[in-house]
């Protein structure tokens, strides 16, 4: 079962596990326990998406509990009138806060996108970001003999395809365990040293009013195991207090969820 962090009769919001897929999809087509078919399965009715977060992204995903609830929830996030707030662990020691104006080039999988047109130019594309915490770790990767590493809040003002991992990367603080953008020795020492194996970005709150009522609405999603660790390991537990911690079943893992 997913945590379910918010449900009405319009609308749900459930805090998604990491490694979890939105919906189904031909490009992994051996994955048959996906976040709406579970949530629909849960609460006893269909669920209309209003945003994606990517695979490896975990934290809150809003639905409608209508095709026009979802409709309406959809209009709100393309106008840009939902506030989203992520958390993500960098490499490296990024101490200011400010705002990256980076257009970004549409990018195109090679399997999704096999039949569309090409590419447009660069989009407009601009992200929010203000450190919160540092840390030095004693440990050698690469070819210093200690590892640093940045708590960052993010909040996107436009919603380009991986734009929260490419802002990074463009800032030369890569995300750990971003396999597209980021630095493949960073991750392989983080997953050495401090057992993290996954993308290290989460989708923390959403702030919205309400599309039927226009009730003003705070969804926070918990941190899971393997971000309370790394907190620990950091000595950022204090770092995060409005954020709330979760522990799902054996991690949420798909592969012990049956239909």
């Amino acid at each position: 079962m997913l945590e379910i962090i918010y449900q009405d009769q319009w609308l749900v919001a459930v805090n998604k596990p990491a490694g979890w897929l939105v919906h189904r999809s031909w490009l992994d087509r051996k994955e048959k326990v996906v976040v709406m078919q579970t949530v629909r399965d849960q609460i006893g009715q269909h669920v209309f998406t209003a945003h994606r977060l990517d695979r490896p992204t975990s934290g809150v995903l809003l639905m409608g509990l209508s095709s026009e609830v979802g409709r309406l929830l959809s209009l709100q996030f393309e106008r840009h009138q939902i506030q989203k707030t992520y958390h993500a662990l960098l490499r490296g020691w990024l101490q200011q806060s400010g705002t990256l104006d980076y257009p970004l080039v549409e990018e195109l999988d090679k399997i999704a996108d096999k039949f569309a047109t090409e590419a447009r130019g660069a989009q407009p594309a601009m992200t929010d970001y203000h450190a919160l915490a540092c840390a030095e770790m004693p440990v050698a990767i690469g070819r210093y003999p200690t590892a640093r590493y940045t708590l960052v809040e993010l909040s996107p003002r436009t919603g380009r395809k991986h734009q929260l991992r490419r802002h990074m990367a463009h800032l030369r603080h890569p995300i750990i365990g971003d396999t597209t953008h980021g630095d493949l020795r960073q991750n392989r020492g983080a997953a050495e040293h401090f057992g993290c194996q996954r993308l290290m970005l989460h989708a923390s709150a959403l702030t919205l009013n309400h599309p039927v009522t226009g009730e003003p609405l705070v969804l926070r999603a918990g941190l899971d195991g393997v971000w309370q660790e790394m907190m620990r390991q950091f000595g950022w537990q204090s770092q995060l207090p409005e954020v709330p911690r979760v522990e799902f079943a054996a991690e949420a893992s798909q592969d012990s969820v049956s239909e």
